[in-house]
């Protein structure tokens, strides 16, 4: 178990000792821990770039070394060759490794989520003028009507001997493959039958479909927005329209380096509690876009981030604004809360697309993936308001659910299908899709 007490922290030069943490609590002076922790330019990472640059880890006796990775493959390979401690990772990857599945399986866990939203479902501008022409699309048609008027297209290409429209996702195991798939499906689409479906790691998506080498892609903020920038590409649908709480990005751990570290662990959530708190307040929003906008991170303007920040998307290449309240979440709502019952949406997800066959031995290492009880045990007595759950039923559309003792709501969040998931019955929900592989 990861909760037993070694010393395999690694020292280095504390510069600035404190006695004080973000919590208010005492803190014991010792050496500042390294911890290596690795992430891919998105604006979901402003977590880990606010603990760091404003000073929330070194209070917490904590100096993060912030390493820039290209694609999810590398911070999946680089935490199971023990080069990174920490990632930032896909909110699937922990559950896809306890399930042994992809290349280098190595098996990691999450104990803390790095916030929600973000995601977004862009088109090729051409692809969407086509929309247009087909159906008579005017710009303000919602998610559902988008998809939909892609099928009358898809149909079209097909009588017309025309090649399958190519669609690119980030990784087979991640939120913007499952995300996509769920708003194709609801639109009558089948994403492995009437489509073809590639993996273009985030920072290139922009480009990708700038060369014409696809028609379509899912990623996180900013590059939907570059892709409309460009001229190039249309936003048609985002998470908050698909699925509000769909779980986003998530810190992954090393087991092996939890172990032999815990008490840095357990610092270390505290002081990513304490920045995703910092990054949520309107205040701060300025700062936190020039940090995100630096060359070390993100690497855009400051403008283009603010504006994402404030749920401002600019979704067509004419200047068409869509304002989006709460676009990216990094604490309200128990964003960091690692919910088992998440986890076991997305093992669904997993079961419907053949990636995996539903078990009962499957679903336990599941619920290895997300750590609701460490979080619990750390944060406890904070001021941060702990669920009192592990699980709830996902995509309730008419109501609130009480998830602490404090008394916080989370708000209704209804999925694109308006289906509700029960976690503890994936076989029903599953086999209530008409479009699926199993």
């Amino acid at each position: 178990m990861w909760e037993s007490h070694s010393s395999g922290d690694h020292p280095v030069t504390q510069t600035e000792p404190t006695d004080v943490t973000p919590t208010g609590k005492t803190a014991r002076r010792s050496p500042e821990r390294l911890v290596r922790a690795g992430f891919i330019p998105l604006l979901d990472m402003a977590v880990l770039v606010a603990a760091e640059e404003q000073g929330f880890a070194r209070r917490e006796g904590i100096r993060l070394q912030l390493v820039k990775e290209v694609s999810w493959s590398n911070i999946r390979d680089r935490l199971a060759f023990r080069q990174f401690d920490v990632a930032h990772m896909l909110s699937p990857m922990p559950v896809a490794s306890q399930l042994g599945l992809g290349s280098h399986p190595y098996r990691c866990f999450t104990p803390f989520a790095l916030g929600r939203g973000g995601n977004s479902i862009t088109l090729s501008l051409e692809l969407y003028r086509e929309m247009q022409a087909v159906v008579g699309l005017d710009g303000s048609e919602h998610a559902l009507a988008n998809a939909l008027a892609l099928k009358s297209v898809i149909k079209l290409r097909k009588n017309q001997g025309r090649k399958p429209l190519v669609f690119a996702v980030t990784y087979p195991f991640s939120s913007h493959n499952y995300e996509f798939r769920f708003w194709l499906a609801a639109g009558g689409i089948d994403p492995d039958n009437d489509v073809m479906m590639t993996v273009v790691p985030p920072p290139l998506t922009a480009d990708a479909m700038a060369a014409q080498t696809i028609d379509g892609f899912c990623v996180n903020a900013p590059w939907n927005i570059i892709a409309v920038e460009k001229g190039v590409g249309r936003i048609v649908a985002t998470k908050a329209d698909i699925w509000p709480s769909a779980p986003e990005k998530v810190l992954g751990i090393s087991p092996d380096w939890a172990e032999k570290n815990p008490e840095t662990l357990s610092r270390l959530i505290v002081a990513l509690d304490a920045a995703a708190r910092w990054c949520d307040d309107p205040d701060n929003h300025g700062h936190l876009a020039e940090m995100l906008g630096s060359p070390a991170y993100v690497g855009v303007s400051t403008d283009m981030i603010l504006r994402l920040l404030k749920g401002d998307l600019t979704v067509d290449p004419c200047g068409r604004i869509r304002s989006i309240e709460k676009y990216l979440i990094f604490h309200g709502q128990a964003a960091n809360f690692p919910w088992i019952s998440q986890a076991r949406w997305i093992y669904s997800q997993m079961v419907r697309w053949g990636q995996v066959a539903y078990d009962d031995v499957s679903l336990s290492e599941v619920e290895g993936a997300y750590r609701p009880d460490i979080y619990r045990r750390v944060l406890a007595g904070s001021t941060t308001a702990v669920p009192a759950m592990d699980s709830k039923i996902e995509g309730v559309a008419s109501s609130s659910t009480v998830v602490s003792a404090a008394g916080e709501n989370i708000a209704a969040d209804a999925f694109i299908d308006r289906r509700a998931f029960d976690p503890g019955n994936i076989p029903d929900y599953v086999s209530g899709f008409g479009i699926r592989r199993t």
